[in-house]
């Protein structure tokens, strides 16, 4: 075997080595001959051996220590269960106590018992209306004692005294007394704007509280103030509340809300009803349209019923006047025939006829024009009734229709112009009729004596 072979097989068996028994052949020198390699594991297998025996002293006090360690949990769980079990002795000793002790007291109460049971029934709904009820503006906190009761009685361990059960008595009777009664007191009122003042205001009852302006307020019972509502209701109610705050005695309008002390629901539908503008409002640009046609027909309505009633009054005067005036429809067709008095019957009447067709345009002036308005307000009603229709199914459809009142909103929406359109077209129908009638009772009078007209002149060419 060459050298360079052994020096190779020797390199290739240190290597293995030294990756199989760690670190201490690595810090070694190279083996140059297979007598160092054989000296060089010795040493690594020396040095692993005291390592090993060192390892196995440590495990060996380990196991010791934990032995010793489990003893003494062992020992210790053993004394938490002698505790336990005295506290489940104590426990089951305390239970007949308690059942002996609540045994006894029902036996002392007796039929006290059912009484404190009412009682503190009592207490407890008189509580919740006081928390709400507009009396408490004027009398504040008066809810605490009760609370304070009901917590002791529930308590199982204190009697109510007497004193506390003619509390109680006491202010169920003058909650039922005041809210019969009309009250005036200062207090803090809350404007919309934010500030706060102090003013007189009068409570009616358990209804409604107004201030000194005569603006309805609310009890807020959370924060335990009274408010200015930020809409007051239309119609009288402000000015009757004006006069209920700045009378002294007698008898006064006001509009009292029936629903007050569950929370003033009918006032607050009241506020929340739109106004007429509001209404208006509603009907948006066909509904402004719809008015302003409205206000058109009107105007021109009146201003044919003021010149026909005029044309009307002069044609009565023609009517008494043997003489043939310029100022009115009769009289103009009256100075035909006194312009032509020898022409024949037929002529006669073809110019006869003729003025009449002259003047009848400008008697039925503007007639047309409020028919179509009559016919055409109606459909610009609908028209605005389905576009907002359109936009409230959209709504629905993006939206969901999880509140009624929103949906129901809309719709009365789009339902104004159609109101908007009848609101024009009926008393347009009147007036048209009003002013038609006018009209044709002139053209009658034309047509009656231009009648008459030719047939005196046909009676007097017979007699000739």
């Amino acid at each position: 075997m060459s050298i360079k072979f052994v020096k190779a097989a020797t390199l290739a068996l240190c290597g293995a080595l030294t990756l199989s028994s760690g670190s201490v052949l690595a810090q070694d020198k190279e083996a140059m001959s297979l007598d160092e390699l054989l000296s060089f594991v010795k040493k690594g297998q020396v040095t692993e051996s005291k390592e090993n025996a060192a390892r196995e002293q440590r495990f060996a006090r380990d196991k010791a220590n934990q032995a010793a360690e489990l003893k003494k949990a062992e020992a210790e769980r053993a004394r938490q269960e002698e505790i336990s079990t005295q506290l489940e002795d104590t426990f089951e000793e305390n239970e007949l106590l308690v059942a002996a002790k609540q045994k006894q007291l029902k036996e002392k109460l007796g039929t006290l018992a059912e009484l404190f049971g009412h009682l503190t029934s009592t207490a407890g709904d008189l509580a919740s209306n006081m928390e709400v009820s507009l009396i408490s503006a004027q009398y504040p906190n008066r809810e605490e004692f009760l609370e304070q009761l009901i917590a002791k009685m529930s308590g199982s361990d204190k009697l109510p005294s007497i004193e506390e059960i003619e509390r109680v008595w006491y202010e169920l009777n003058r909650e039922m007394v005041e809210s019969g009664k009309i009250a005036s007191f200062t207090a803090e009122v809350a404007k919309p704007d934010g500030d706060k003042v102090e003013q007189k205001v009068v409570r009616v009852g358990a209804f409604n509280v107004v201030s000194e302006d005569g603006m309805y307020l609310q009890y807020v019972p959370s924060k335990d103030s009274l408010e200015e509502l930020a809409r007051q209701p239309s119609g009288p109610y402000i000015g009757w509340a004006r006069e209920l705050a700045a009378a002294t005695e007698g008898m006064h309008h006001f509009g009292v809300d029936p629903t007050g002390p569950s929370g003033g629901s009918f006032l607050a539908a009241l506020i929340n009803s739109p106004n007429l503008e509001e209404r208006w409002h509603q009907g948006g640009y066909i509904g402004y349209a719809i008015t302003a046609i409205g206000v058109f027909a009107f105007i021109l309505a009146l201003i044919r019923l003021a010149y026909l009633s005029a044309v009307s009054a002069r044609v009565n005067s023609q009517l008494k006047s043997d003489q043939a005036k310029d100022n009115n429809p009769l009289g103009r067709v009256l100075k035909i025939h006194e312009e032509n008095p020898s022409m024949d019957s037929d002529t006669l009447e073809l110019k006869l006829s003729e003025g009449v067709l002259k003047e009848t345009p400008k008697l039925e002036a503007g007639l047309t024009l409020l028919k179509i308005i009559a016919a055409v307000a109606p459909l610009m009603g609908l028209l605005g009734t389905v576009t907002g229709m359109i936009v409230t199914f959209q709504a629905i459809t993006i939206f969901g229709a999880g509140d009624p009142k929103a949906m129901a909103g809309g719709i009365s929406g789009a339902l104004v112009t159609t109101v908007l359109g009848l609101l024009v077209a009926i008393p347009t129908v009147l007036l048209y009729t009003i002013v038609n009638g006018r009209a044709q009772r002139i053209i009658h009078i034309l047509n009656e004596q231009t009648t008459g007209i030719i047939a005196e002149h046909t009676e007097a060419n017979l007699r000739k």
